[in-house]
């Protein structure tokens, strides 16, 4: 962000172009349509691999689901494609802080991959995501430090 420490993922057009799709998914999850949801995001990863918040919702309803594996596997691949975006940025010097709308996807997966590590007995490499994510946002918006991690599920 201009004149700030701060930065801001931006995202490839093919992931604009299905905000109104993802409007739809959010209100399907509201009213507790959870087949469906998944559905339409697979549905719509098929035709955009980098829709991140895809993946991070996917890796919700399989960690709320118990299923480790595949809530890793989600959160995982968001949280690698933020890292590489960051990767990319070869003058990246400052924060990538939650405040800011475009960052929160990642942000989440990466507190959902440690989560998803944690409950699989990976707590080193829950340690190095929470590190990881504590280095972009000091501020710790998602309670990730402070004497450990918080398992909300």
């Amino acid at each position: 962000m201009p004149g700030e420490d701060a930065w801001e993922l931006v995202f490839p057009p093919g992931v604009l172009r299905r905000n109104e799709d993802m409007e739809e998914v959010r209100a399907m999850l509201d009213a507790g349509e959870i087949d469906i949801a998944v559905d339409e995001l697979r549905w719509l990863l098929s035709g955009c691999r980098d829709l991140l918040e895809a993946h991070r919702l996917l890796g919700e309803i399989a960690l709320a689901d118990d299923d480790l594996p595949l809530a890793r596997a989600h959160f995982g691949y968001a949280y690698e494609m933020g890292l590489e975006a960051i990767r990319q940025a070869s003058d990246f010097t400052g924060r990538l802080p939650y405040a800011r709308p475009a960052n929160q996807a990642f942000l989440e997966a990466g507190k959902g991959l440690s989560l998803a590590l944690q409950r699989l007995g990976d707590t080193a490499a829950a340690g190095r995501v929470v590190q990881q994510l504590l280095a972009l946002d000091p501020s710790d918006p998602l309670s990730l430090g402070g004497g450990g991690m918080r398992d909300e599920g």
